[in-house]
């Protein structure tokens, strides 16, 4: 993991920042990192692990029309990803992860993609798409992971 951890969850306690993720393809693996780390309790609020659409629209307001236009794996959806924890969990930050870890996907949507979204209260969510490539189901989602947190890390510091 190239993200230092407990320094984000020092760095995010002393803002006064708490945190919740919004997870599809890692399913809970950026909730796990966090809480790994003890003290984190006073930052990390809760994880949402919301893999099938129903529970992306019913956890995180993700809406219907959005899903059925741009499907689960998209930078609109990992936005309302996020913005729905913000909101759900009533935190300062959220990050959330939507991608095809494999095996399989398609000609526009690869193995290995994964769309990111960052949701700070009160501002509108930020996004973007990294392609791993097809590196292995367990190598993706740890990809997926760490960038996650490299993203974290940014916001807090």
């Amino acid at each position: 993991m190239s993200v230092d951890v407990a320094k984000l969850i020092t760095q995010a306690k002393a803002a006064g920042l708490t945190i919740a993720t919004a997870e599809s393809c890692t399913g809970g693996m950026i909730a796990a990192a966090l809480t790994d780390i003890p003290g984190s309790s006073a930052v990390v609020d809760r994880g949402f692990v919301t893999y099938s659409n129903d529970a992306k629209m019913q956890m995180l307001g993700v809406k219907t029309e959005t899903l059925d236009a741009k499907g689960a794996v998209s930078e609109d959806v990992a936005a309302e990803m996020a913005a729905g924890a913000v909101t759900q969990a009533g935190v300062s930050l959220a990050v959330s992860v939507t991608g095809i870890a494999g095996p399989g996907g398609s000609e526009f949507k690869p193995e290995g993609r994964v769309c990111f979204g960052l949701a700070r209260a009160g501002h509108p969510a930020v996004t973007e798409t990294v392609d791993f490539g097809a590196i292995g189901r367990a190598n993706v989602r740890t990809a997926a992971r760490d960038h996650a947190l490299s993203l974290l890390m940014q916001a807090v510091s």
